[in-house]
This record gives C-alpha cells, sequence and structure tokens, in this order.
C-alpha cells in the first residue's frame, strides 16, 4: 500500500530538485546577462526545498537509509540491536507525531484564509504546507509499519537488520 505513495511523492522530490536547479540556473543567468530577476524566485525556491526534502522522506525511511551510529550499535548483539531498531521507529513516531498535526492545523488555516504570499506574482501558500503534510504523513505511515514488521520479527525468535539498501529500484512492499 506504501510502497506507490512513496515511489510518487519520490518522483516528485526529484521534479522539485530539478525545479530548484533549473529555476537557480535561470535566476543567475537573468541576473548575469540581462541585469533582471525571476520574480518571487526566493519564495518558490523555499517551497521547492521542503517539498525536495519532505517528499522522499518515507522511501529513505522503507529503505533504512537515515543517518545511524552503526559503529556503536553494531558491538551489541544482533536481538539488543533488532530491538534499538524497533524503539528508533517509536521515537521517530513520537518526534514526527506532532510536527503532522501542526502541519494538518497550518495547512487548514492557509486553505480557509486563502493565504498568499506578498510578491509580485501572489503565489498560494498552500502548496509548501502541503508538502510538508504529505511528506511527513507518509514518514510516519512507513514508520509505523516497520515498527510493526520488525516487532512481529523479533517477537518471531528473528532478528532485525537496518542495512541501507542503496539502488533506487529497490521500493518493494515486504523487502527489508
Amino acid at each position: 500500500m506504501l510502497v506507490p505513495l512513496e515511489k510518487i511523492l519520490l518522483g516528485l522530490g526529484a521534479v522539485a530538485v530539478i525545479l530548484l536547479g533549473v529555476l537557480i540556473t535561470s535566476n543567475v543567468i537573468a541576473r548575469a546577462v540581462f541585469n533582471s530577476f525571476i520574480p518571487d524566485s526566493v519564495i518558490m525556491v523555499r517551497e521547492l526545498m521542503v517539498a525536495a526534502i519532505l517528499l522522499p522522506l518515507a522511501a529513505a525511511t522503507s529503505q533504512r537509509a537515515h543517518v545511524s551510529v552503526a559503529f556503536l550499535s553494531d558491538r551489541f548483539n544482533p536481538r539488543f540491536r533488532s530491538w534499538l531498531i524497533v524503539a528508533g521507529s517509536m521515537i521517530g513516531m513520537i518526534a514526527l507525531a506532532p510536527l503532522f498535526y501542526k502541519g494538518c492545523l497550518e495547512l487548514m488555516k492557509v486553505i480557509e484564509r486563502g493565504s498568499f504570499f506578498s510578491g509580485d506574482l501572489d503565489l498560494p501558500k498552500w502548496p509548501g504546507y502541503l508538502f510538508f503534510v504529505l511528506g511527513l504523513g507518509a514518514a510516519w505511515l512507513r514508520l509505523l509499519e516497520l515498527f510493526v514488521r520488525d516487532t512481529r520479527t523479533i517477537l518471531g525468535g528473528g532478528t532485525v537488520s537496518d542495512e541501507q539498501q542503496h539502488a533506487g529500484d529497490l521500493l518493494e512492499e515486504g523487502h527489508n
């Protein structure tokens, strides 16, 4: 269920990175060559950065591609290390929950008010908040899925590995 959503969000994050590159390059060229600028480029860059960072978060989480302290945790036995991984998922869910909740409240506010950035283009504020909520919501759901799956694995007598899968085509349901 999460894999199609993660693939879409990952693709949108990649598009945001490409758009960031095009926008920044175009703005630099416009300033250097034409002594001009792209209107509201700072606002667009800020909003695209939210998309570029948060939309792929669930896919990174599913691949266990976050920063870890392996030099320390690798010294523990596999069962204890497995419980540390589960605890990390739990702490991640606890940390993301208030951010997601507040993001939802703010998204509803900007939609209800019809808020816009004050600039030349009067860009709406809701897309950045939507990217924020979608990225955090998908990451929270993936952490919940990992928490449940990893807990079942440990209780069933197995161990959990936090080794990262670096190939982009490994985004498939149930793959560790």
